[in-house]
């Protein structure tokens, strides 16, 4: 079964082929899911009718149980990551040194992270929406820079804990995942150890993050540590 399970979406037209990611999607183990969301759009509904789509270009997963980075290591369930236990597909988000949230999506206990976005639609919104966290809000943004990281693909597509946390992806009407044309064209990807991890060694030099090859978007292009995936072999 491939991954690329998804149900036709009521909000774009369909003149072109553009498919809202399904439950069936959602179901597949934390890793290859990570890998499979690659290229997929992402899709953010805001008040006034204004949709935001950003192409994922980079993501991380988190194993849960056995993962010493997780927030649910040795099943560890709290308030904060609640949304990791409920239906897969779930948004988990949470706020990171007191002041940035990260988008998260569930599974059964384990979590992929969003780490970065190509925008694709709306950036102007995007770029205002970033420039409300900014000291200096006439500062230009450059596109590749709004979304490359976890907390600025979150302050741009207007993602936070009180209006994303627990909701769910295939049928919220504020935020889903689709799958076009485009995404099939992804050829191969980077694996490579995640960014940021404080923890035991082995699951520091764990190879669970992923992106597009050669993509500009993507946050930091790992140079030494990493394996190259050609994307057709990725299979759920």
């Amino acid at each position: 079964m491939t991954c690329n399970n998804s149900q036709c979406s009521e909000y774009f037209s369909s003149e072109k082929y553009q498919k809202r990611l399904n439950d069936q999607f959602y179901d597949a183990p934390c890793e290859e899911m990570a890998k499979c969301l690659l290229g997929k759009v992402l899709v953010r509904q805001l008040d006034g009718n204004v949709v935001l789509r950003g192409r994922i270009v980079e993501t991380e997963s988190y194993l849960g149980d056995e993962d010493a980075a997780s927030h649910s290591f040795k099943g560890k369930l709290t308030a904060r990551n609640e949304p990791m236990f409920m239906k897969p597909g779930t948004a988990y988000v949470y706020m990171t040194y007191g002041m940035y949230h990260c988008f998260n999506i569930s599974r059964d206990g384990a979590a992929v992270l969003l780490r970065a976005l190509e925008p694709l639609e709306n950036i102007e919104t995007m770029t205002s929406l970033r420039k409300q966290f900014r000291k200096c809000a006439k500062t230009s943004i450059k596109s590749k820079d709004l979304c490359n990281g976890p907390a600025k693909l979150c302050m741009s597509f207007a993602i936070d804990i009180k209006s994303c946390n627990k909701q769910d992806l295939t049928s919220w009407d504020g935020m889903w995942i689709e799958e076009d044309e485009q995404s099939r064209l992804v050829d191969q990807i980077v694996c490579s150890p995640r960014i940021g991890i404080k923890c035991e060694k082995e699951w520091q030099d764990k190879y669970l993050r992923f992106y597009i090859l050669n993509n500009p978007y993507v946050s930091k292009l790992e140079k030494t540590k990493m394996n190259i995936l050609k994307y057709s072999n990725i299979v759920i």
